[in-house]
């Protein structure tokens, strides 16, 4: 469809892990996404799907790279998880306006501490801010997490457990302290209305705000379903305008 031109798509956070796992930097000899026990068990799934073919491998790498890290189109927008206009301003200043992951940018963006990998990893992961001190939990992987990625948009949250954007189960590990850092990102309700993916949203479909959608209903979950929302140019976004099919299990 999107060879055809009838359909346009942005890279998430699964495309530039497979991406990393697969390119080897340069400099240093070792891949960008290392090839760890627990990174090796995320992409075993991907990587048997291609075990006969080394070349539809390839192909399927050099397609992830040339999805957009976001797309601001005429009247909305569309990012993997964050709308962060600062840091999307900085990566186009750095890296031109294309929008897309060039091998400077995937190599910067793989390195920890560096201001692209926050940028990358907030565009396409979401905003995430520290728990408290003391304060943990453990993901469906078993990897025990002291961030929380957060309701970035929302400005009547106050405490962690409010501003918590992430599974139902594990919300009682969320204090209810007052959040003590900066974890708002300003999105108007007259700007561009947004579509987002990413969090594995349960439940009804419900509008996260006036103008932000979340189209992520945990498909590949029991349970789950595939969602889409029919945009006819309104800037306050419809709640009847979600559409949905539910999985078969």
């Amino acid at each position: 469809m999107i060879e055809s031109g009838t359909a346009l798509s942005v890279m998430g956070n699964h495309e530039y892990n497979a991406i990393a796992y697969a390119t080897l930097n340069r400099e240093s000899g070792c891949y960008l996404r290392e090839h760890s026990d627990r990174n090796n068990r995320q992409h075993q799934a991907f990587l048997e799907a291609y075990a006969d073919s080394c070349q539809d491998y390839e192909s399927t790498i050099n397609w992830f790279r040339t999805l957009p890290l976001w797309l601001d189109l005429a009247g909305l927008r569309i990012v993997h998880a964050c709308w962060d206009k600062r840091l999307m301003d900085m990566l186009v200043s750095e890296y031109g306006s294309e929008k897309r992951l060039s091998e400077r940018l995937l190599v910067d963006s793989s390195q920890k501490g560096n201001w692209q990998y926050k940028a990358v990893e907030t565009l396409l992961k979401g905003k995430e801010i520290p728990l408290p001190e003391g304060f943990s939990f453990y993901d469906k992987d078993g990897n025990e997490r002291n961030h929380i990625r957060i309701r970035w948009w929302d400005s009547t949250v106050r405490t962690y457990r409010m501003a918590f954007m992430g599974p139902r189960d594990v919300v009682t590990h969320i204090p209810e302290d007052d959040i003590d850092v900066d974890h708002l990102i300003e999105y108007g309700h007259d700007e561009p209305p947004i579509f987002l993916g990413h969090y594995w949203m349960e439940g009804e479909q419900v509008l996260l705000a006036p103008n932000i959608a979340c189209l992520d209903f945990s498909v590949a979950k029991p349970g789950g379903k595939l969602v889409a929302y029919r945009w006819d140019g309104e800037q306050s976004l419809e709640q009847e305008n979600f559409i949905s099919v539910g999985r078969c299990d």
